[in-house]
């Protein structure tokens, strides 16, 4: 990072109460999503195996599809916040409407895939005769919300930009709190099985985008920014959008070929993989949210031209993602007698589990770093540069994953492979920020 003078301490001070205020918030919302599906699965799960198996199916379908465009919420972040830094709230509400309707076309451009090609992306998963009608049920009336589920990331990214993650966070909880009445009203009360839990997720999310949208609307109102759509503001914000949706490609690969590359190591080693995939996404909320603290914070400096504000906060972050990373770590180890049992009884998955969990825990200072500069960098607004950096990333990983059965390696040496992955995108984050040419000033970039 291009060296900047050390911040007073009453700086620094400042610093950590905006991150705090803005990434606690964050971490809650974060949270809240991953309870959806909990929810959907513990009521479905009563009903059957082939139900849950159904769900299962079509929820890692909707997940795909609907992370695919967390763009939507990235961009429009970085933009508002510069916006709001340049002092032009009207501008500001006004970019974040162009976002809005970008997800609502995206939305229905999916929906027009999704439910007549509902039955044959079920089969590309291998759905069993039995799981298979479900998953086809679950999967169309579930995309009816996607356009919702869109613009609740497009919304999101607009009041973070406005530096709020609290009205994110009361959203979340609310969403969260109706999903769980509708799905066990519609799938016990109503009588409708799988259906229900579908028309339940759908009732939700429709009503978190109306929330947003309400909170939204009322900002343009009051600041007198216009509602309509426009067409060259939606056209700059699915530009500034395709780096970033390059650079969650190019991630969802990586992911993708370590289970792929699990799969063929043996049962026990890809039950173990997909453990610590999900503890390694729990450790990724927290230090998300700090990124996202990021992306809010610089954005709204460069827009108000104080670059050096922008080095200084980006400093105090980095500082507070190695600590989180520590004592992410710290916890993984002094906690692991107590969590492993909960995923599983089998001592072999165990066994193979441990010494791979071992390297998560040691490259959690890595990955600190990594969320936090790819926070920095987003707010800066400089999504080629992490396309083209992630797309490094993920051309360095491939052949080595890919090498690890071969070469007769296990796990342990995959999660390795992982943690080189991870290094890697640190040295491409910390060359250009140490760079200085992310320091791009002005409303817009």
């Amino acid at each position: 990072m291009t060296q900047a003078p050390a911040p007073s301490r009453s700086a620094r001070r400042r610093h950590g109460r905006e991150i705090i205020a803005l990434a606690v918030p964050a971490f809650g919302a974060l949270v809240a999503e991953p309870l959806f599906l909990m929810v959907d699965s513990a009521i479905v799960g009563h009903l059957g195996t082939p139900q849950l198996a159904g769900l299962g199916i079509a929820a890692a379908l909707l997940a795909t599809a609907v992370s695919v465009f967390v763009f939507l919420a990235y961009a429009t972040t970085a933009a508002v916040a510069r916006r709001v830094g340049a002092g032009d709230l009207p501008a500001a509400i006004r970019q974040g409407m162009d976002g809005i309707w970008l997800a609502l076309i995206l939305g229905i451009a999916v929906i027009a895939v999704t439910l007549p090609m509902a039955p044959g992306l079920v089969d590309v998963f291998g759905a069993s005769d039995t799981a298979a009608p479900y998953a086809v049920t679950y999967l169309r009336i579930s995309s009816l919300g996607i356009p919702a589920m869109l613009v609740v990331l497009a919304a999101t990214g607009v009041l973070r930009g406005l530096q709020d993650t609290r009205t994110p966070l009361y959203v979340a909880i609310a969403g969260f709190a109706a999903n769980a009445v509708l799905n066990a009203a519609l799938v016990y009360g109503a009588g409708l099985g799988i259906a229900g839990s579908a028309w339940g997720t759908v009732i939700a999310q429709c009503g978190m985008a109306a929330a947003y949208l309400v909170v939204v609307v009322r900002g343009a109102r009051r600041h007198g920014a216009s509602l309509r759509p426009d067409a060259v503001g939606i056209r700059a914000s699915a530009q500034a959008g395709v780096p970033l949706l390059v650079r969650t490609l190019s991630l969802r690969a990586i992911l993708m070929i370590a289970t792929v590359v699990a799969a063929r190591l043996g049962d026990a080693e890809v039950a173990a993989h997909q453990i610590i995939l999900s503890l390694w996404s729990l450790t990724a909320f927290a230090l998300d949210a700090i990124a996202i603290a990021g992306q809010a914070i610089i954005g709204r400096y460069l827009g108000a031209g104080d670059t050096e504000g922008a080095r200084q906060v980006c400093r105090r972050m980095v500082q507070w993602g190695i600590a989180s990373g520590l004592v992410l770590g710290a916890l993984i180890v002094l906690a692991r007698p107590l969590f492993i049992p909960l995923f599983t009884g089998d001592d072999t998955v165990q066994d193979t589990l441990l010494p791979a969990l071992l390297v998560v825990a040691l490259s959690q200072p890595v990955s600190g770093v990594v969320f936090i500069l790819d926070g920095v960098l987003m707010g800066a607004g400089d999504g080629p540069y992490l396309a083209g950096a992630m797309v490094l990333t993920l051309a360095v990983f491939a052949p080595v994953a890919l090498l690890v059965p071969g070469l007769g390696g296990g796990l342990t040496t995959l999660w390795w492979a992982m943690a080189l992955m991870m290094t890697v995108r640190m040295l491409t984050l910390w060359l250009r920020t140490r760079s200085g040419r992310w320091l791009v000033t002005g409303a817009t970039r």
